[in-house]
C-alpha cells in the first residue's frame, strides 16, 4: 500500500464518519485493511487532522548498530584537511574498532555517515570561510526607493578587439555608471587606458550632466555612489569629488561581489546583445574574427544600444522600462553649470610653473596673454583628457585664464540583523568542527607505539583488553 497524505486519509474516512459506508466496505473498495481505517477514524475523532499525519521515527538519523564514538570519529575524519577518501576513513575506523573489540562497521555504513554530514559544516571545514560565504551566507539586497538614490560604478575590459590610432588590435576598457533603482545607464566612458581616477571622473561627468542626445534623459547628482575597492575609486581625487558634490561614497565588502550584481549583469547584456555580433569579438581572450572597429565607432554602437534598446525594453527584475522608471515623477538635482562640474571633476593636483614660453604639459606648450604677468609663478591646471587643445589655469585657488595649445587648437581630441545571523551560524559551525576535531585527537591518542616488536598497549581509560595485531599503527592513524 502506498503512503497516503493526511488529506487523502481524510477523504477515505469521511464517508465512514458520515455513516454512509462501513469500514469493511471502504477497505475492500480501496484495498486498505478495515482495522487501519478504524484507527484513522479514532485518531481523527480524538486529535483532528493532526492525528492523521504520519509519525516520524524518534531515532531517525541515528545508527542503532554503530557505536556513537565511531560515528563521531568518522565525522571528524571527514572534516579534516586535506579531505580523506571514504575508503581511507573506513580503513581507519576498522583499525580503531578492532582495537576496541567492537563490531567493524561496513563500508556502506561509513559512506552513509559521511554523506549525511551537514553540507554547510563540510564546506566551512574543507573549503574555508570564503567559499562558505559564497554558497551559504545570507545576502542583504539593498533596494532603492527613488531614482538617483544609489549609483553603481565599475570598470570592465570589454570582450572585443578594436583598432587603435596605429592600427593595432587592443581591448578597450569601459567605465559605466548605473542607477540602482531603475537600472538605467547614467553614463559611460570608453578608453584604451586602464581604469584610473580620471576615467571615473569623466564617466561621472557624463552621468551627472545633461546629455547631447535628448533621448538619454538620465542625469543629476546621486545621494550615494557604490563602488568596489579599486585604487581609482579609493583615490583622493574621487573622494574629494564626492565630498564637493555631497555624494556619500560606499564601498562593497572585499571578496563579496554580490552587491555589484546589477552592473555586472549589464556588462553581460552588452556581450550578449552588442559585442557578439561585432568583428573582433573574443571568447576567453581569443578573437574569432578580424578587428575592424575604431574606438569612436564602438562608442556610437554602445550609445545607440543604451538609448534605443536597453532603456526602452522591460527589465526582467523591475518589470518596467528603465527610462520610464527613472523619469516617473522625478526631478534631478544638477550642478549650477557644466563649468562648475568640470572644476569639481577634472582636477590635476600636480602644480605647474609658468615658464617664459607658457605652460608645458604632456609634451605640449600652452600659452595665453594673461600668463605674461605670472611668469615664474606656480599654478594648478584642469583639463579634459578628450580635448587637450585647451586647459584651465588656476592661481591661488582662483580661475586665472584658459591656455591654448596652438598645435591642437583645431582638434577635438536591516543590515545589522543579517550580519548577526551570519556570525551566529558560522560560530555554531566552527564550534561543531572543534568538537569533532577533539574527538579525533582523543581517539588517536588511545593507540601508541610501545616498542619495535609491534606490541600495542591501550591507555588506562579503556578497560577492555585488546588483542595483539600484526598491523603497525602510528599515532596519527
Amino acid at each position: 500500500m502506498k503512503k497516503l497524505s493526511t488529506l487523502e486519509k481524510y477523504k477515505l474516512i469521511l464517508p465512514i464518519i458520515a455513516c454512509e459506508i462501513t469500514c469493511l466496505e471502504q477497505g475492500k473498495e480501496h484495498g486498505i485493511p478495515a482495522r487501519t481505517l478504524r484507527h484513522w477514524v479514532k485518531q481523527f475523532n480524538s486529535k483532528g487532522l493532526i492525528g492523521l499525519e504520519r509519525k516520524h521515527r524518534s531515532d531517525k538519523g541515528n545508527y542503532r548498530c554503530v557505536n556513537n564514538d565511531l560515528v563521531d570519529l568518522a565525522t571528524g575524519l571527514a572534516l579534516q584537511k586535506p579531505p580523506l577518501l571514504i575508503s581511507a576513513i573506513h580503513r581507519k575506523i576498522a583499525i580503531i574498532a578492532k582495537r576496541w573489540s567492537i563490531e567493524i562497521p561496513s563500508y556502506d555504513t561509513v559512506y552513509n555517515i559521511v554523506k549525511r554530514i551537514n553540507p554547510r559544516l563540510l564546506t566551512l571545514a574543507i573549503d574555508g570561510s570564503k567559499v562558505y560565504q559564497q554558497k551559504y551566507e545570507l545576502i542583504y539586497r539593498r533596494e532603492c526607493k527613488y531614482p538617483n538614490e544609489i549609483w553603481q560604478a565599475d570598470h570592465t575590459e570589454m570582450d572585443i578587439y578594436i583598432l587603435d590610432d596605429k592600427g593595432n588590435e587592443r581591448k578597450p576598457w569601459l567605465t559605466t555608471v548605473i542607477d540602482d533603482y531603475s537600472r538605467a545607464i547614467a553614463g559611460r566612458f570608453l578608453s584604451f587606458d586602464a581604469p584610473s581616477s580620471l576615467n571615473t571622473a569623466l564617466a561621472l561627468k557624463q552621468a551627472i550632466w545633461k546629455k547631447k542626445n535628448p533621448q538619454w534623459e538620465i542625469c543629476g547628482i546621486p545621494s550615494i555612489l557604490y563602488t568596489d575597492h579599486g585604487t581609482d575609486f579609493m583615490s583622493i581625487h574621487i573622494q574629494q569629488v564626492c565630498i564637493n558634490l555631497k555624494i556619500r561614497m560606499i564601498n562593497s565588502i572585499i571578496g563579496r561581489p554580490q552587491g555589484r550584481g546589477k552592473i555586472e549583469r549589464f556588462f553581460q547584456t552588452l556581450n550578449e546583445c552588442v559585442l557578439i555580433d561585432q568583428p573582433g569579438f573574443s571568447i576567453n581572450g581569443k578573437s574569432y574574427s578580424k578587428a575592424s572597429l575604431s574606438i569612436e565607432e564602438l562608442d556610437v554602437l554602445l550609445e545607440k544600444f543604451i538609448v534605443e534598446k536597453y532603456h526602452l525594453d522591460t527589465h526582467s527584475t523591475t518589470g518596467q522600462a528603465p527610462i520610464k522608471m527613472w523619469s516617473f515623477n522625478f526631478l534631478p538635482c544638477l550642478p549650477e553649470s557644466i563649468s562648475v562640474l568640470d572644476e569639481l571633476l577634472l582636477t590635476i593636483d600636480k602644480p605647474r610653473k609658468i615658464q617664459r614660453d607658457g605652460i608645458r604639459f604632456m609634451g605640449f606648450r600652452y600659452i595665453a596673454t594673461t600668463l605674461a604677468g605670472f611668469v615664474g609663478e606656480s599654478v594648478f591646471i584642469k583639463y579634459d583628457p578628450r580635448d587637450l587643445a585647451e586647459i584651465k589655469v588656476y592661481y591661488n585657488n582662483a580661475f586665472l585664464c584658459k591656455a591654448i595649445c596652438q598645435d591642437l587648437a583645431e582638434l577635438t581630441i536591516s543590515l545589522k540583523e543579517i550580519k548577526k545571523a551570519r556570525k551566529d551560524v558560522k560560530r555554531k559551525l566552527y564550534k561543531e568542527i572543534k568538537t569533532y576535531k577533539r574527538v579525533v585527537d582523543e581517539k588517536s591518542k588511545e593507540v601508541v607505539i610501545i616498542s619495535s616488536n609491534k606490541t600495542i598497549k591501550k591507555v588506562a581509560n579503556l578497560n577492555t583488553p585488546c588483542k595483539k595485531s600484526k598491523i603497525k599503527l602510528y599515532e596519527n592513524e
